[in-house]
């Protein structure tokens, strides 16, 4: 787990545009620094990975969360990346068990499953490219 942010204000999701919630970021993985979050019940984070990703066109990867992450209340919202993704990933993180956890920053919390895809793939271009996290305003969606 590489950086933690807030999210705030509004979102929108549309047939042709979408607008996603502003953040602040809570807390970030420092080298040689340990540095934690408690997430008590019912808080909702945004989480990026510390590490960054260059997929070839012919992987795909699909991330699972670790069973420690439920085994402790917490509900890890993951995706596949798209082959040709560059960047470092976005999960969003809620406790919704009863108890405060308490994560220290470069922690485990996702394993990846990397996959071959015969015949060929396409090429990402989504906005999410280079691992941004949010918009800045409205957008038209690619």
């Amino acid at each position: 787990m590489g950086e933690v942010y807030e999210i705030s204000g509004r979102a929108f999701l549309g047939v042709t545009h979408r607008e996603t919630a502003k953040i602040k970021l809570k807390v970030k993985s420092e080298k040689l620094k340990v540095n934690k979050i408690i997430i008590k019940p019912g808080e909702f984070y945004l989480v990026t990975t510390i590490e960054k990703f260059n997929l070839p066109l012919n992987i795909t990867v699909n991330i699972k969360p670790r069973t420690t992450t439920f085994r402790s209340g917490l509900f890890l919202r993951t995706g596949n990346v798209a082959p040709g993704y560059q960047g470092k990933l976005t999960f969003a993180l809620k406790n919704e068990g009863p108890i405060p956890v308490t994560l220290e920053m470069g922690c485990r919390i996702a394993h990846a499953q990397f996959y071959q895809v015969d015949g060929g793939g396409t090429q990402y271009k989504g906005q999410w490219q280079g691992g941004r996290i949010t918009t800045k305003n409205r957008e038209r969606q690619i």
